[in-house]
């Protein structure tokens, strides 16, 4: 709580005012805080709904740990999935890059997933996921809300981002929401960098997880190949265009 109240009272409400950058003034406004509508948010949200009543329960393996867990699908709906205005952002981001590839680092239960298939029905995103049962969840999620647009690999991301990666020539965003490890989450930043080009977006989920999180999300705003990044503290922001000045924004959402 001391650190979302620290971020909340140093970062900037400016809607883009007071951003120099022409290119970063037209994502706050269009991406941050532009509010969308689709039809299909609704159907997203009520299975949202569903998933928070589900009692079932499924046998979790965490690789990062090497523990496994039951838990419900309930618990799971409550603590991990992003709530819908950051499944929302990253619908706004998607189109104003106009994703043609996006990958997906953690799949659940395929929310956030939809939000970003439903920016662009041609946009390719593979999503990696490490429990196959979630997964299923997933895929079922996917067959009722329609979207055909979406590939979920199963297993150990530590094993099978390389060949994600290597089966693409680029990526224009990407989201990471994994494994919550300074190490791995710079291992992934590092595997894809040769994959990502001027325009490419990359996005980082709880980077203020840990102490460590905000380790890691130090050493990738430091990165001589970041640009820019901006902070909204649940979610973190990475830019490579070389156009754009090193800076870092804060800003609330």
């Amino acid at each position: 709580m001391y650190k979302f109240i620290l971020h909340f009272l140093t970062a900037k409400n400016s809607h883009g005012f007071g951003v120099h950058s022409p290119y970063v003034f037209q994502f706050t406004n269009d991406v941050i805080y532009k509010r969308s509508t689709n039809t299909l948010f609704l159907s997203i949200e009520k299975i949202r709904s569903k998933l928070k009543r589900d009692t079932k329960y499924l046998d979790i393996v965490d690789f990062g740990t090497g523990i496994n867990r039951k838990k419900s699908i309930a618990e799971i709906a409550s603590t991990s999935l992003k709530p819908a205005k950051y499944g929302q952002l990253l619908y706004r981001l998607s189109d104003f890059i106009k994703s043609r590839n996006t990958l997906e680092l953690g799949t659940s239960f395929g929310l956030t997933t939809s939000y970003l298939a439903t920016s662009s029905s041609t946009c390719r995103i593979v999503s990696l996921e490490g429990s196959q049962q979630i997964a299923d969840i997933a895929n079922e999620n996917f067959s009722i809300l329609d979207i055909k647009n979406i590939q979920i690999v199963v297993g150990n991301i530590d094993e099978t981002l390389t060949k994600v990666v290597n089966e693409f020539n680029q990526f224009e965003l990407v989201f990471i929401d994994a494994n919550h490890r300074s190490t791995a989450v710079l291992k992934y930043f590092e595997m894809i960098l040769s994959k990502v080009h001027s325009d490419s977006v990359l996005v980082i989920d709880d980077i203020y997880w840990s102490s460590d999180m905000e380790y890691a999300w130090k050493i990738i705003k430091d990165h001589p190949g970041v640009t820019s990044t901006i902070d909204l503290f649940q979610m973190g922001i990475v830019f490579f265009n070389s156009d754009l000045h090193k800076k870092h924004y804060k800003m609330r959402f």
